[in-house]
Parts: structure tokens; C-alpha cells; sequence
């Protein structure tokens, strides 16, 4: 399972960082779509939920950070896709939704959108 904190890769590139962002999404899509195949009352849904949680938890609060270097709207706007990410898993989780289609796309989305 991986482990990192955002104040472990403050010391990296910004690239490194970039890649590392975009590698931990890719991690969770992988194991959304592998979710999406099992069903959503199976142990890769809880893996998948769990792992996106993690992530989505460290990256809002990092967005929320006065000494994230991204502009204020775009971190706005990452912390409501984020928020809205972690509501729809937790209805996953809940057995109140099987959404695994949009939390993989948007998930696509943003990993992509890395630059």
C-alpha cells in the first residue's frame, strides 16, 4: 500500500510531485475500475474506496494549505471536485450508490489534467 504525506514530498520537484500526484491516481483508478468489475459489495470496492479516501484526504487538505503554490481558484475548485469525489465513494460504501463510472472519470480528469 503506499504511504506518503505531502510534507514527505515538499523537499521534491515540483515535477517529481506531479508525478507522484499523478501515478497515486492513477493507482486509484485502477483499482476503481477493478471495484467496477467486482461489484460494489466486494472487497476490491472496499480496497478501491479506501485508497481513494486516503488520497482525496490528503489532497484537499493540502489545497487547503495557505502555502500550496496553486491559485486560489483553481485550489477552490479542486477541493469541491475532491469533496464531491469522497461524498460519492462514501455512498459506495454505504451501498447507497455504485457510481464507479464518475468517480472514474472525473478521477481521469484531473489526473490528466497534470501538468
Amino acid at each position: 500500500m503506499y504511504q506518503f504525506s505531502y510534507a514527505d514530498i515538499q523537499s521534491d520537484s515540483a515535477a517529481d510531485a506531479k508525478d507522484r500526484e499523478r501515478q497515486l491516481l492513477t493507482r486509484s483508478i485502477d483499482l476503481l475500475v477493478s471495484a467496477r468489475e467486482a461489484g460494489a459489495g466486494s472487497m476490491q470496492a472496499v480496497e478501491a474506496v479506501h485508497f481513494l479516501n486516503r488520497l482525496w484526504t490528503a489532497f484537499v487538505e493540502d489545497l487547503g494549505s495557505p502555502e500550496n503554490g496553486l491559485p486560489s481558484e483553481l485550489r477552490a475548485n479542486l477541493i469541491s471536485i475532491g469533496l464531491w469525489l469522497l461524498r460519492e465513494a462514501e455512498a459506495v460504501r454505504q451501498g447507497e450508490a455504485d457510481n464507479f463510472d464518475g468517480l472514474i472519470e472525473v478521477s481521469q480528469i484531473i489526473r490528466d489534467g497534470i501538468q
